[in-house]
């Protein structure tokens, strides 16, 4: 895999494109300069790294497009440290993403197959840092908890207590709800039992299923 000036050319003008769409934080701008996207897509794809928008990973998912990646790390407010719990870890992107902001990464994926290829990707690409783990992203990963920030990258049908429930006392958990279309959430723990939720635009994002999917 190559990061060529040709490819780095490409990211300065998406980096661009993302300020003048309203990402401000020049933390995660500077995040997606760094991260070459195209290692992530098969070579049929490669060309398209670039564009706004969402491409297939196979398994029947998709790498999210740039402009909601930045909108969702955005919200999440990432502070160098902090322990980080991705749903979702589908082509690693994000969590590399997050990484390159200096947190903690601990990433479940519920595909077995996906969970194979990509944690084999990330140890390839040096990216050791990031823990990966198999399981269902409704119930989180209590075992690590309680984590400073909870990002969910499907479609949550209902607010994901579990999860909420898994954060720091003012840890922020960033979620899309819908069905067709999906609001993102930013829910933020105010205490042991309080709660406070903002809701940002409309998105659409594959469906947050539940249970785990054993490679066949």
């Amino acid at each position: 895999m190559k990061d060529s000036y040709y490819h780095k050319g490409l990211r300065k003008k998406l980096v661009a494109s993302l300020k003048a769409k309203g990402i401000q934080d020049e933390k995660v701008l500077a995040a997606i300069n760094s991260i070459p996207r195209h290692f992530f897509l098969d070579n049929a794809f490669a060309e398209l790294a670039y564009e706004d928008q969402a491409l297939p990973i196979g398994s029947e998912q998709t790498i999210s497009q740039p402009y909601t990646v930045a909108f969702q790390t955005e919200l999440l407010e990432i502070n160098k440290g902090e322990k980080v719990l991705e749903i979702g870890t589908g082509s690693g992107y994000q969590a590399c993403i997050l990484s390159a902001l200096g947190a903690e990464v601990h990433s479940l994926e519920r595909q077995e197959n996906l969970y194979l290829k990509t944690s084999a990707f990330l140890h390839q690409m040096g990216m050791t840092q990031i823990r990966t783990y198999l399981g269902d992203g409704h119930e989180g990963l209590l075992r690590k908890a309680p984590f400073n920030k909870i990002l969910v990258t499907a479609a949550a049908d209902k607010m994901p207590e579990t999860l909420k429930e898994q954060l720091t006392i003012g840890g922020v958990l960033v979620v899309p709800i819908g069905e067709k279309t999906q609001a993102m959430y930013r829910i933020v723990r105010l205490s042991e039992t309080e709660f406070y939720a903002q809701v940002y635009g409309q998105f659409q994002f594959v469906p947050f299923q539940k249970g785990i999917e054993v490679r066949k």
